[in-house]
């Protein structure tokens, strides 16, 4: 846990967040700045900067990851009508925190390129 992640102190409760989901690896919320009108944030519990930093060894985790975030489609509602996942790498691909994160966008038409 990196104490000046704003992540991390959401998985140790210093930040409030309205959670949809949460199991002993990944914790889901609601953005709250939401860019759809479902927009909802996976991350892992463990701090882990961003895809560039993965390991061999995070196999595991990201499937767990992506495997959550259907269930939480389920769970919402959106998952026959489709969403869009989302992981920001860096600066350059829009990152703006260093923690690893899933973006679960749905609720209106997504489109291509996505800017």
């Amino acid at each position: 846990m990196s104490s000046q992640c704003l992540f991390c102190r959401i998985v140790a409760g210093e930040i409030p967040s309205t959670r949809v989901y949460e199991d002993d690896q990944v914790i889901a919320f609601r953005d709250i700045s939401p860019a759809a009108p479902q927009h909802i944030l996976l991350i892992p519990r463990r701090h882990i900067q961003s895809v560039a930093a993965l390991e061999v060894e995070d196999a595991a985790l990201m499937g767990h990851l992506m495997l959550q975030a259907r269930h939480i489609a389920e769970q919402e509602g959106f998952a026959d009508t489709g969403f869009r996942s989302v992981l920001n790498t860096g600066d350059e691909g829009g990152q703006t925190v260093g923690h690893l994160h899933l973006h679960l966008l749905a609720g209106r038409q997504m489109h291509w390129p996505p800017g």
